[in-house]
């Protein structure tokens, strides 16, 4: 099963040996243990949970499920399967060396938080002219509605949070591999801020 979970260490390039500079982003990551084996008899689909990391002041309910596995994680995180790999039981452990180079993944994080943006950092709006006419404020959104049903519909796009959002970046390939280290270097960016938790899993 080619699945994972790390933290960002950041961006970085590689050099090949025809000089080509490959943007990459460093991904300490792993090993992970299982912490627990769900199956379509006893669950109702199939799914192999895995913990990464060292938690603190763990609640009595997580500290007993993972107690079999004999870890105290910081995250634990599923990963949906077809069929259970039939070597894969609760404790092992699953680190870099499931990949190769040239391995496609997707990679999942949490984007930064920018905050309360506006319409034109956070949906690209035009702003308004500055001359003829202009009353000196160009960022205001103008009008959200008409007359008539006298509402504004759901999914107007408006000023608002911005960031801090789930994003999956598809199709990244594998360019580095340190097994020794447990790093993973995948080939562009990766959502979220250095030390973000980071969920890859392999494509089918």
């Amino acid at each position: 099963m080619k699945a994972l979970l790390g933290t960002k260490i950041g961006m970085t390039q590689i050099i090949s040996e025809s000089g080509v500079a490959t943007p990459v982003t460093l991904i300490q990551a792993g090993p992970v243990t299982v912490t627990q084996v769900k199956t379509i008899e006893t669950d109702g689909y199939n799914a192999v949970q895995v913990a990464f990391g060292e938690g603190k002041n763990l609640s009595k309910a997580v500290a007993g499920h993972t107690k079999t596995a004999k870890v105290s994680p910081k995250y634990i995180r599923e990963f949906r399967v077809d069929e259970i790999p039939a070597d894969i039981k609760v404790g092992d452990a699953i680190d870099v060396s499931k990949f190769a180079i040239g391995d496609v993944v997707n990679a999942t994080g949490t984007s930064k938080g920018k905050g309360f943006a506006g319409t034109v950092k956070r949906h690209n709006f035009n702003t308004s002219k500055s001359t003829h006419g202009g009353n000196g404020n160009v960022r205001k959104p103008g009008s959200i509605g008409s007359m008539y049903p006298q509402k504004v519909f759901k999914g107007k796009r408006m000023a608002g949070r911005m960031g801090h959002d789930q994003v999956t970046v598809k199709n990244l390939e594998v360019a580095y591999v340190d097994n020794a280290n447990n790093l993973i270097g995948l080939k562009g960016a990766v959502p979220g801020p250095r030390k973000g938790l980071i969920v890859i899993g392999g494509k089918a």
